[in-house]
């Protein structure tokens, strides 16, 4: 088999394969030789190329015609397959140099999903119908590595976890809040602030210990003077983090904010309103450095620019409305 696929990648050309269907589809040497506007010798010759390649021959001669065999009809289905992906490569080619289709891979961490990634996507998808896009979620450091291997085009996440983040171009988009959830079964918390020792009767869902949100909640917990809890159960997963947090009571866990949100209004989780002491995350977009985005993964960096700044936009707004109240002054105190 080695040797046929040597033979095959040093001598098999594109104009033979395309015989292969002719005589296919035509039943006929000399008909075929006419589709493709060759010479019934040259045909000929062609065909007993490929036949030597494969060491037998590939069609029966009979009263209705060139049939053919068991290994032609192999080798003919595979000769339409390679046809049929040099069209769609044809494509995909005369689409990305137009900026109307070809295919992107984008990577993005968790919290940048649901409000900066999916309304992108929505839109760039909605303008170019035909690209083929794909959506990577995983930590930041996994990313950056298929960034590397050229597997994505792009990350939505942080190049400060790389080992070397100067090899790459970093675009900061928007905080990372995280939140503090129970599942929705859960008695609703009537404080106003609730603090990490409060929940200290409660199990934790927490990421594995590689993950950076693991690192921020031992920094929580140490920041509040307490001990990491000796039974937790440990998951990367945020489906699996859902159903255990609405299946059991004492469960409590730690999410970005964004997400969470999104289960809260499915009426699956409740916030839980602790307040955080650690700074919120910065994510951005990540790239190679010196490398050319493509014009729809340029195209979807602009557009999650759009998309957060009109988020934040959104959050100026809303605070201009809903101001936080001046505390009441001390007239004894007044100067």
């Amino acid at each position: 088999m080695k040797n046929t696929l040597n033979v095959l990648l040093g001598k098999l050309r594109m104009k033979q394969l395309q015989l292969l269907i002719a005589l296919d589809d035509q039943k006929s040497l000399h008909k075929a030789a006419g589709v493709m506007s060759m010479t019934q010798s040259a045909a000929s010759k062609a065909l007993q190329e490929l036949e030597s390649m494969f060491e037998a021959p590939l069609f029966e001669r009979s009263k209705s015609g060139m049939i053919p065999n068991q290994l032609g009809h192999c080798v003919i289905r595979y000769a339409r397959l390679v046809a049929t992906d040099l069209a769609a490569l044809c494509q995909d080619v005369a689409e990305i140099r137009s900026g109307r289709g070809g295919r992107l891979a984008i990577g993005a961490i968790m919290g940048a999903i649901p409000d900066c990634v999916i309304p992108a996507i929505n839109q760039l998808h909605a303008g170019q119908p035909n690209l083929s896009i794909e959506v990577v979620e995983d930590t930041s450091a996994r990313m950056l590595t298929q960034l590397d291997d050229g597997r994505l085009d792009l990350v939505v996440g942080r190049a400060a976890v790389a080992a070397d983040p100067s090899k790459y171009q970093y675009r900061p988009l928007a905080d990372e809040p995280l939140s503090v959830v129970v599942g929705y079964g859960h008695p609703p918390l009537r404080r106003k602030e609730v603090t990490l020792a409060d929940l200290a009767d409660h199990r934790w869902v927490m990421y594995p210990s590689h993950m950076p949100l693991h690192a921020l909640l031992e920094r929580e917990m140490d920041l509040a003077g307490l001990t990491m809890p000796d039974n937790p159960i440990s998951t990367a997963s945020t489906f699996v983090t859902v159903a255990l947090l609405q299946n059991t009571a004492d469960l409590v866990s730690l999410l970005p904010t964004a997400i969470a949100e999104m289960f809260v209004r499915q009426k699956m989780l409740r916030l839980v309103p602790v307040k955080l002491k650690s700074p919120s995350q910065t994510f951005g977009v990540v790239t190679r450095k010196g490398g050319v985005l493509s014009p729809p993964a340029g195209q979807f960096v602009e557009l999650l620019r759009q998309q957060t700044g009109l988020q934040e936009k959104v959050r100026d707004e809303a605070r201009q409305q809903n101001p936080k109240p001046t505390p009441k002054r001390n007239p004894a105190h007044a100067a």
